[in-house]
């Protein structure tokens, strides 16, 4: 029998997500579906320090009563990976928009099949081994793989 942590779906999490998980109207959001999948271990999700730096410069400024949220999200929902450097994004250079790169190559680094963003257009032409996903795109696919278990 396979351990689960060998069955568990790597799934790369943008900052646009965290923040929506983290300060959502509602339990019910996509964004915060997809962090509590994590926090129960269906998935393995990851994202990198200057996404939580981002996550959380945003939130001061638009909503800080949602910090506390975030922390506890990140804690217990999160891998948090080293920020690739420039020697890592250069290869890849014309596969995203210049600033959305080092998430893009964070995926690749780390061998995440599946990135999880609201910024889809930002990641064309994209890496064929990365699927770009939204939100509920993604929480509508687990739905379809846990019916038919």
């Amino acid at each position: 029998m396979k351990p689960i942590e060998q069955t568990r779906p790597l799934v790369l999490i943008d900052a646009d997500v965290i923040f929506a998980g983290a300060a959502g109207p509602t339990e019910y959001g996509a964004s915060l579906v997809i962090l509590r999948m994590a926090e129960i271990t269906l998935i393995k999700a990851i994202t990198y320090q200057q996404v939580i730096d981002e996550v959380e410069r945003n939130l001061i400024e638009k909503m800080p009563s949602a910090l506390p949220a975030l922390r506890l999200l990140v804690s217990r929902c999160l891998k948090v990976v080293p920020t690739p450097t420039e020697t890592e994004i250069d290869p890849y250079q014309d596969l995203a928009h210049t600033k959305d790169l080092p998430i893009l190559v964070t995926a690749i680094r780390e061998g995440c099949p599946i990135f999880v963003t609201f910024n889809q257009r930002h990641f064309q032409p994209g890496y064929l081994k990365v699927e770009v996903m939204l939100p509920g795109e993604f929480v509508q696919r687990v739905r379809y793989f846990l019916a038919d278990l």
